[in-house]
């Protein structure tokens, strides 16, 4: 089940990292050639290779960073018209994935549940 969760966590900061770079350069940028909005997207690089590798502290630090995402994506599909706010709620939707798989992972990988599983 562990491995479950890095599966989903790994997949959607991926996803993510690139939703915020095409969204932001190519798909709908906020001016024509792209905007400095895809720095949104350099924060997502910190928790990458932790996540990767199944760290558990990276796990729970970056189920906080995910709200971030997840409120951005919330106030510009509100915002927004056209395909920028089909954009916010697919990245909605996949910070809500990131924040999932982080829980889930650092939730099944606690120490208490080792103890328990070893009795």
């Amino acid at each position: 089940m562990t491995s479950w969760f890095n599966r989903l966590a790994s997949t959607s900061l991926v996803a993510l990292l690139f939703l915020c770079l095409a969204w932001e350069l190519w798909l709908a940028p906020l001016r024509a050639g792209g905007s400095m909005l895809a720095l949104k997207a350099l924060p997502l690089l910190l928790p990458l290779f932790g996540i990767l590798r199944g760290k558990r502290y990276t796990h729970q630090w970056t189920a906080m960073l995910a709200l971030a995402y997840v409120t951005e994506g919330l106030v510009r599909a509100a915002s927004d018209q056209g395909a920028s706010q089909l954009l916010a709620m697919v990245e909605t939707v996949v910070a809500m994935l990131l924040f999932a798989g982080c829980l889930g992972h650092a939730r099944a990988t606690a120490p208490s549940k080792a103890v328990k599983s070893a009795d």
